[in-house]
Formats: structure tokens, sequence, C-alpha cells
């Protein structure tokens, strides 16, 4: 088994219960994204951005006890493959910068790392991010919308996975910022209809929620 084959293994199998959004199928559209986004872009190392791009939810720590075991997990993973150490480095840099952690997460420096982080936010935009967006909020047990929360701004870590939201407020937080934070041209030309969907989306959201049914008939 090569290299990639055995990657989405270990990935399918990590991940095939999951009812967050970060599922396999979360992670192909990502690799996908990635290799597209680093072929426009030509990138000289598709083969490092496929396999961060694979692997880049693996340590999340939304999605392991802890930070610390889900980076015990990736790293003893990567020890499994016959790669070099310095691919192995490249790809644990590339991961630790793609999330976006409430606006806290690390800017990256390579492009490999600024691809693999704009394929991962495409994937939070648009129907698919709006799809996601409530997936996770159900999971965690958020309302799909409470009128009497604010939108949070400049928050820790912490407060932005443990305080109180809800999935309509994320979009504030978080889904429509990435449009002004993706780094590729490639990215930011994908993005630009995702943006606007979601914008729709969310205005057809307050029409439903608030009643106005006197719109229908304009």
């Amino acid at each position: 088994m090569n290299i990639i084959a055995k990657t989405e293994a270990f990935v399918k199998n990590q991940l095939a219960h999951d009812t967050t959004g970060h599922d396999w199928y979360h992670i192909n559209r990502v690799r996908n994204l990635a290799i597209f986004i680093g072929e426009k872009e030509a990138s000289e190392n598709i083969k490092v951005i496929e396999l961060a791009a694979l692997l880049h939810d693996i340590a999340d720590e939304k999605l392991n006890e802890s930070k610390q075991s889900g980076e015990r997990k990736l790293i003893q993973y990567l020890e499994q493959l016959s790669i070099g150490k310095e691919e192995k480095e490249q790809i644990l840099s590339i991961i630790s910068t793609v999330g976006f952690k409430g606006g806290n997460g690390v800017s990256p420096e390579s492009l490999e790392a600024k691809i693999v982080q704009d394929a991962d936010r495409l994937d939070a935009i648009g129907a698919i991010g709006i799809a996601r967006t409530f997936a996770y909020g159900g999971h965690k047990g958020s309302p799909i919308f409470d009128p009497e929360l604010k939108s949070r701004t400049n928050m820790t870590v912490e407060e932005y996975r443990n305080e109180k939201s809800s999935s309509i407020h994320h979009f504030y937080e978080k889904l429509l910022k990435l449009q002004n934070l993706l780094h590729t041209e490639t990215a930011k030309r994908i993005a630009s209809k995702r943006h606007q969907y979601m914008e729709m989306y969310l205005e057809e959201f307050y029409k439903e929620w608030n009643g106005d049914y006197e719109k229908y008939f304009d």
C-alpha cells in the first residue's frame, strides 16, 4: 500500500463515526481543494500538501480527549511513514497553522501551509459550510439562533470553544470573516461566490425567522 492510500485508510478509520462536520468527506474535499489550489499556484510540493490536507484534523483538540493526545496520535502516525524527516516536519508545520481558533490561529508562512489553510477555510463557507455549521452546532448542543445573544469578538481559544453561542452567530464569528483571511488568488476566486451565497442564505433566514411573509408578495 502506498503512502497516500495508507494515509487515506488511517484517516477514514479515525473519523469513521464523526458527526461534527469533520468526517472523511470533509477531509477528502479539503484534500481535493488543496491539490487544485496547489496546481493553480504552481506549488512544487503537492505530495506534502496532500498528506498535510489528509491529516489536518487528526490532532484537532475538538476531536480528541486533549490537545496533547491528538498531537501524539499524529506524530506516532507520521513516524510510521517512509518519508524524510524534512517532509514530516513540513507536514507538522502546515497542520499547526490550519485552525481558525476563534481568530487566534497561527499565520502560515510557506506557500504549502497557505494552500492547506485556504482549502480548509473554503470548506467552511458556502453551501457545505452552512451544512457543517448546523451539524457542529447540533453536536455541541447550540441553538440554531438565539436573538438575545450577541456576536462575540476578540475571543480567546477557550472562550471561542466554550462560551454560549448559536449556529447563526457562528456566521459572524467565523464564516463571514474567512473570505478576507485567504492567501491565494485561487482560493479568493472560489470564496467570492461561496461568501455571496452565505449572505443570501442569512437574508432569507431572517425573513423566515421574523415572519416577513409580505416580502414573498413583493
